[in-house]
């Protein structure tokens, strides 16, 4: 269990008796953890904890067995989700057939962008200028990994679920990841960010929740 903050505002994120099972079989739970803004919760545990089940369930793409979650005080229904959370999972999430720069202006038409933040700039803080016209199914999975943070950096959601971000980069990109952490944070964003291990972990305000796997 992760303890609050000590904090007289909202969280932006709390959890209360959080459970998931699959085919009977339980997967995480029941978990207690707040996360307040400008801080990150580091989610850690080995291969089957239930990382990526708790990402999916907090961004709504799976529905909890037990427990409620609320985002700013406000129980987190699904148009509430959608316009605090911003959600990197393991796949890019990216329209195959557009280019690097069609992708994210496609994605902003959808959701929104971050005040006085544009594509193009955003392409070029992550490494990717020069790749506008890029397919997005002609890009290595670096650059993949890359242009789905710059659609993260785009998001005005407050709230950043991410899901092993390290994956597939290079100190280069490890360290783009812990910057874009910080300066999200900064600003009064949050971010839960699952990993394996502590061996890349942003350098913010962080607390741990340690998920076991269940037998």
């Amino acid at each position: 269990m992760s303890l609050p903050p000590e904090s007289s505002q909202l969280p932006l994120l709390s959890a209360r008796g959080l459970a998931f099972t699959r085919n009977d079989e339980p997967v995480f739970g029941p978990l207690d953890f707040v996360v307040a803004a400008g801080e990150a919760l580091l989610v850690q545990g080995g291969n089957g904890a239930g990382k990526t089940t708790l990402l999916r369930v907090l961004a709504g793409l799976l529905r909890a067995d037990a427990g409620e979650v609320e985002i700013d005080g406000r129980k987190a229904r699904p148009d509430l989700r959608a316009r605090a959370i911003a959600y990197l999972g393991h796949l890019p999430a990216l329209k195959a057939d557009l280019g690097a720069l069609e992708n994210l202006e496609f994605l902003c038409g959808l959701h929104g962008r971050r005040a006085r933040q544009l594509p193009g700039d955003a392409m070029g803080m992550v490494g990717l200028s020069g790749h506008e016209d890029t397919l997005a199914r002609q890009l290595s999975a670096g650059q993949k990994k890359r242009l789905s943070l710059a659609r993260l950096w785009l998001s005005p959601a407050p709230l950043w679920l991410l899901d092993e971000p390290y994956a597939n980069l290079d100190l280069d990109g490890i360290n783009l990841v812990n910057r874009m952490i910080s300066a999200h944070l900064r600003e009064g964003g949050a971010a839960l960010v699952t990993t394996h291990g502590a061996y890349a972990a942003p350098p913010v305000q962080t607390r741990m929740l340690v998920l076991e796997r269940q037998v």
